[in-house]
């Protein structure tokens, strides 16, 4: 709204540009309280600047005490009399568009809404979709699928430490804290891809723990969910053959599983389906072969402090584990 005209700017990660229900009662009881305190801060600069006006004295002469009487005293006490209860009532005003704004979060709460489960690390999301047979259950990171018009629940907690999950043009943050169980509701009535971010600091690497909600019709996301669902695909050639050796023999495999093969570890991200996200690192960078590359070999110069160790392999291991990655779809 106010900020569209700043350079760079892109309304993405606004909660001046709601997309779904529950951001958008927030944008109006923002946008009441900023008039309404907007109205008031005018008001007492024009105050000032008439009382200036009409008591314009030199800096060094003191003036004279004005002699009070009644009816001066009867004016100034109806007017800090106004003045009350004009505050109050504005006061007022605001407390009853945040509970109203609260209320209406509140009712989101639909009873066959679409439950998915975020838990903080630091500095990655790790995203589950449940399901009753566990070999459907579909995981992945940084980046959460959803149909748009369906009421969503939100179930968090933290893997370490106090982590805050909060998408501006969706919902409002909610804390996440290790030991305990959260939930949010959401719903976004428009496709899209809205970026959120973690808004607790939470360590070296906050300010790079974003992660991207990517709103779609109900049947681009019923084909996702599957396409997720289903186990990596075997290499098709044996440069991306050899590459599925460099990750079983080096230290990937200590760390990330890849459904369909015997890495099977939850210390990181899986790994599965890795190709068909946008990006990595947690939204640092774009998932282009390039950086995908630097960060296997090196990622502490490009994310300090995270957990992902550097790797030792020569440049056509490298390249064949890239291949390899890619067929990850």
């Amino acid at each position: 709204m106010m900020l569209a005209v700043v350079p760079g700017f892109t309304n993405n990660q606004s909660s001046l540009n709601p997309v779904g229900p529950g951001a958008g009662h927030i944008e109006h009881e923002f946008a009441l309280i900023f008039w309404i305190t907007t109205a008031v801060y005018l008001l007492v600069i024009l105050a000032v600047v008439v009382a200036v006006a009409r008591r314009r004295h030199s800096l060094d002469v003191m003036p004279d005490p004005l002699p009070t009487t009644e009816a001066g005293d009867r004016t100034a006490r109806r007017s800090v009399a106004g003045a009350i209860i004009v505050t109050v009532v504005l006061l007022f005003t605001m407390m009853v568009g945040s509970f109203e704004s609260g209320r209406a979060l509140g009712s989101m709460n639909e009873e066959n809404a679409l439950t998915i489960e975020v838990y903080g690390h630091q500095w990655w999301w790790e995203v589950q979709y449940p399901n009753n047979e566990s070999y459907k259950i579909v995981k992945t990171a940084n980046e959460i699928h959803v149909p748009i018009g369906v009421p969503i629940r939100i179930r968090g907690t933290s893997r370490d430490v106090i982590h805050s999950f909060w998408a501006p043009n969706v919902q409002g943050k909610r804390d996440l804290m290790p030991g305990y169980l959260t939930e949010v509701m959401m719903q976004i009535d428009q496709p899209g891809r809205w970026r959120g971010q973690c808004a607790e600091y939470c360590g070296e690497q906050h300010a790079h723990m974003s992660f991207y909600i990517v709103a779609e019709s109900k049947q681009d996301f019923q084909q996702w969910l599957s396409a997720q669902a289903e186990s990596s695909v075997a290499p098709g050639n044996p440069q991306s053959a050899h590459g599925q050796q460099v990750f079983l023999t080096h230290a990937c495999v200590l760390c990330h599983t890849i459904r369909g093969t015997p890495a099977g570890s939850h210390v990181g991200p899986d790994l599965t389906h890795l190709a068909s996200r946008k990006t990595i690192a947690a939204g640092l960078l774009p998932n282009t072969a390039g950086n995908l590359g630097g960060w296997i070999m090196n990622a502490q110069a490009i994310k300090p402090g995270s957990r992902m160790p550097p790797n030792q392999m020569s440049g056509p291991e490298l390249q064949d584990l890239l291949a390899y990655l890619e067929t990850l779809r």
